[in-house]
């Protein structure tokens, strides 16, 4: 199972990433927020990611790692 790492600092919470994850892995936590105020993705541990990085391909802010 392949792992999302979510840079924070970098995360404006513009769901991009949500609603390209096929499998649901990534969401838009509300009521956790970084440094700017902007809510943050978040990759749910319980759900099986593909590794198909396309969260971080279509991030326009580079905060998404797939490993």
């Amino acid at each position: 199972m392949a792992k999302v790492t979510v840079n924070e600092d970098r995360c404006k919470g513009c769901g991009y990433c949500a609603t390209a994850c096929i499998k649901g892995v990534i969401a838009l936590e509300p009521t956790r927020r970084n440094r700017a105020g902007y809510c943050v993705a978040v990759f749910n541990r319980e759900k099986d990611c593909s590794g198909c990085a396309l969260c971080a391909t279509v991030c326009p802010d580079v905060a998404l790692e797939v490993s």
